[in-house]
Formats: C-alpha cells, sequence, structure tokens
C-alpha cells in the first residue's frame, strides 16, 4: 500500500483524458493524467487499418471506445488510487456508474487486500447525465474468439468449428505461444497490440502501488471495439463455472476473487452495459460458461493435436514477453492445477509428455496442492478451479492403480478422508447458468 517514501502518493484526483480513434493507422488512443500533472497515453492498434462504412457502426465503436477508455483507465488509477475521479465529457447514468464501481472494487480486490487498502470511499463514479438510447445494428452472426494459449480457449475452438459456425480467433498482446496454437487449428490469428503508456512502469519503479488487475475486463472492451471494426455479432471468451468462485474471504468478510473478471457477476453486468449504452445487437458471452473445469479437461484430453503446444503456465504470458523456458515452470498453481485437472483423463507418461514433470509424484509440490484443496492453506490467487474441482480429483485418483502410488495423491487422498467430496461424475455432468445467446452453440455443447 506504501510508495517507497512509506506513504500512499499524494495525488487527490484521476482524469480520464480524451479517446480517439484514428482510420488510416487503426489506433485508438487513450490518455490520462494525474492532478495537474504529464498525460498518460495508451495506444491500441487493430491491425488492417479497419474502419466500418456504415455510419451506426461508427457510433457504436466510438460508444465501446467510451467504455475501454474508462475500463483500461483502472491500471493506471490504482497506482495512486486518488478519492476523486474526473470522467471529462463522459456522461454516467447510474447503471453504468454502478457498473464501472464494482469493477474497480471488486476487480481490484486482490490487488486491494495485498497492499492493505481500502477501496471503498475512494472508487468515485457518479451518476452525471442520461446516455443516449443504445443503436441498431446489423452485424454478421459470426464470432471473434478470445485466444489465451492455454486450453479452454482452444476447446471453445473446436466446439465453434464442430457447429459449422464462423469465427476469427483473436488476442491481445504479442505472445507467439498463442500464435503456436492457432497454427496449429491451422487458422489464421488476429493480433491487436496494446501499448501502455510508457509513464507507468517509470511511476512502479519509482513506488507507485502496483498488483493484479482486471485484465479479462480490459481485454473484453478491446475485443467489443475489434467486433464493431472487423464486423462480427459476437465476442466469445472460454471463462468456466469455476472462475465465479471467490478465492477467499478477507478480514471485514469482504469476497476475493483473483478471477472476478472472468466471473458471471462480471459477464453479465458487461453484457447489459453494452446492450444499454452500444448495442443490444452485440452479444458478448463465455461459450464454456455452463462447464467447469473438469469437465473442460475431459474435452482437451481428446485433442491431442495441440498437446504439444499449448501452455497454462501463466509465466509465459506477461507484457515483456514469457519469464522461462519452455511452456512449463512445473512450480506454479497453474502448472499443478493444470496436472490435476488433466491427470483423471490420462496415464502418468501422457501426462508427463505434456508438461515435462511428474508433479504429483513430488514430495516438494505437496504443500502447493494442499492449497488447492484448501487444507491448511488458502486456494491460490491465480486462475485454477475450485477446492471441490481439485478435491474431487484427488479422489478419483486416488481409485486409479496407475495414480493412487503418487506421493500427492496418496498422502491428500488420507487428509481428505473425513470431508465430504464431490463426485467426479455429479462435477463433470454439473450445468451451470450461462450468456449464451445461440442456441445452436448452447446445443454444441452437449
Amino acid at each position: 500500500m506504501k510508495s517507497k517514501s512509506g506513504r500512499l502518493p499524494r495525488v487527490n484526483r484521476f482524469c480520464f483524458g480524451n479517446h480517439h480513434f484514428d482510420p488510416a493507422s487503426g489506433t485508438a488512443t487513450l490518455t490520462y493524467s494525474f492532478d495537474e500533472g504529464a498525460e498518460l497515453e495508451e495506444r491500441i492498434v487493430f491491425p488492417y487499418q479497419p474502419w466500418p462504412s456504415d455510419p451506426s457502426r461508427q457510433a457504436a465503436f466510438l460508444r465501446a471506445l467510451e467504455i475501454l477508455h474508462v475500463v483500461a483507465g483502472v491500471s493506471y488509477w490504482k497506482s495512486c488510487v486518488p478519492p476523486e475521479m474526473d470522467l471529462g465529457g463522459i456522461a454516467l447514468d447510474d447503471a453504468t456508474a454502478s457498473f464501472f464501481h464494482d469493477l474497480y472494487v471488486y476487480g481490484l480486490a486482490e490487488f486491494a487486500w495485498n497492499n492493505d487498502i481500502e477501496l471503498e470511499g475512494r472508487v468515485s463514479f457518479k451518476a452525471s447525465g442520461t446516455p443516449a438510447a443504445p443503436l441498431d445494428l446489423d452485424l454478421p452472426s459470426r464470432s471473434l474468439l478470445a485466444m489465451g494459449g492455454g486450453k479452454d480457449s482452444l476447446v471453445s475452438l473446436e466446439i465453434l468449428r464442430k457447429a459449422g459456425h464462423e469465427f476469427q480467433p483473436v488476442c491481445v498482446g504479442g505472445s507467439s505461444l498463442i500464435a503456436d496454437t492457432v497454427q496449429a487449428a491451422g487458422l489464421p490469428l488476429v493480433r491487436i497490440e496494446r501499448l501502455l503508456a510508457p509513464q507507468l512502469a517509470q511511476m512502479n519503479d519509482a513506488g507507485a502501488l502496483n498488483g493484479h488487475v482486471p485484465v479479462t475486463a480490459i481485454n473484453s472492451a478491446i475485443l467489443v471495439c475489434a467486433a464493431l471494426l472487423y464486423g462480427y455479432r459476437n465476442i466469445v471468451f472460454s471463462n468456466e463455472s469455476s472462475a465465479s468462485e471467490a478465492t477467499f474471504t478477507d478480514r471485514s468478510g469482504r469476497a476475493v476473487n483473483h478471477q472476478w473478471s472472468k466471473s458471471l457477476e462480471f459477464e453479465q453486468g458487461f453484457q447489459k452495459l453494452l446492450a444499454a449504452r452500444v448495442s443490444p445487437d452485440v452479444a458478448y458471452f463465455s461459450l464454456l460458461r455452463p462447464l467447469n473445469e473438469l469437465s473442460i479437461a475431459q474435452r482437451f484430453s481428446h485433442l491431442t493435436r495441440y498437446h504439444g503446444v499449448f501452455s497454462s503456465c501463466n509465466r509465459n504470458f506477461h507484457l515483456e514477453g514469457s519469464r522461462i523456458e519452455g511452456r512449463w515452470c512445473g512450480n506454479c498453481p497453474k502448472c499443478r492445477f493444470t496436472s490435476l485437472a488433466l491427470a483423471p483423463f490420462m496415464n502418468p507418461g501422457q501426462l508427463s509428455d505434456i508438461t515435462g514433470h511428474d508433479l504429483l509424484n513430488d514430495p516438494e509440490q505437496e504443500a502447493g496442492f494442499r492449497a488447492l484443496c484448501n487444507l491448511g492453506a488458502d486456494k491460490p490467487l491465480e486462475c485454477v478451479g475450485s477446492v471441490d474441482e481439485s478435491r474431487a480429483a484427488i479422489k478419483h485418483l486416488a481409485d486409479d492403480p496407475s495414480w493412487q502410488g503418487h506421493h500427492v495423491v496418496r498422502v491428500l487422498a488420507k487428509a481428505l478422508q473425513n470431508i465430504q467430496v464431490p463426485s467426479m461424475t455429479g462435477l463433470l455432468d454439473a450445468r451451470s447458468e450461462h450468456c449464451i445467446s445461440d442456441q445452436e452453440l448452447v446445443d454444441a455443447l452437449a
């Protein structure tokens, strides 16, 4: 919570400056500032310099860009958490102000917990007017599919392909791993570039507050803009039902969810915001929301063409590039959970061929797996499945001759003996509430 001088930075006001799009270069510019300080400029580059000829789509894009301006501002506001927000010419109604309040408070809940600060009272979005009526758009019934380099988006890709649905893989950022997975699918990839204001890194080095931001919310807003530029009705993500589970509850009783911007709560709120401020003809949803992590892992276990190219290790995915060599570090919550989720559907050799490690037979990994199962330690602040899923996987593996002798399986199964654990079958059959607008895609999940 403290700057390097030991105090919160003395900043009173955060200003949302201007947002602008240059059709000639395909570049959107977002500006911000603190008090009377220098302007911070972020740029989003959409390739192929798209600009729709339809005036309604042009207007809808500019409205979506306004939303992106506020959403992306979370990366900068959090560095000083000033109590006053100046929105300039952006008019918010009550519902929109409430949505942005929740985004900054719950999307930054992990950041606030790690920095020991209270965000309520500092997040000050206020209603200031009534937005224009949403626009009617004639968009093609096709989808932009957000790709992340891991198993989830690849499962979505194959569901869309099997359903005969027209779609385009897209990503934000420059990860070569994402490109590898899409190349393995035999498809082209649209890559959108996000260039943060360079002063942000300088501020962090000087002692500004730093920590986890709701990056999925930012990428979602970017892809809504992309859908309007390129002409796609659906913006499809691959967030599962497990993402809605709180990571833990803080001392004040507030839920802290590392994956809040992947949750059903965010998805529903964002879709409602788009329908009210942009157009009801734009559909934002997660294709995998009805499924949990174990069900997705079961499906992915059959997609062998991707087993050698995907990675769910987050040390591979940073703005400045990968922090490891290879695809798996073998010593993080994501590597552990991916191993645990896939193990019920593979033998030890098959899993080791993918990750290069046999984590479930490594005594040094026991503490990390205990945390996944909430056995004496909190679930880690990472994009991992629910505690019930982790426990169910351990119990299932304890009955599998090929896995039951593995150290982590043997020890944790014993620790779970007196705890009620749901069955794997029940979890695999479970279906969750979702926002999928196309019934053919719902049917394709069956």
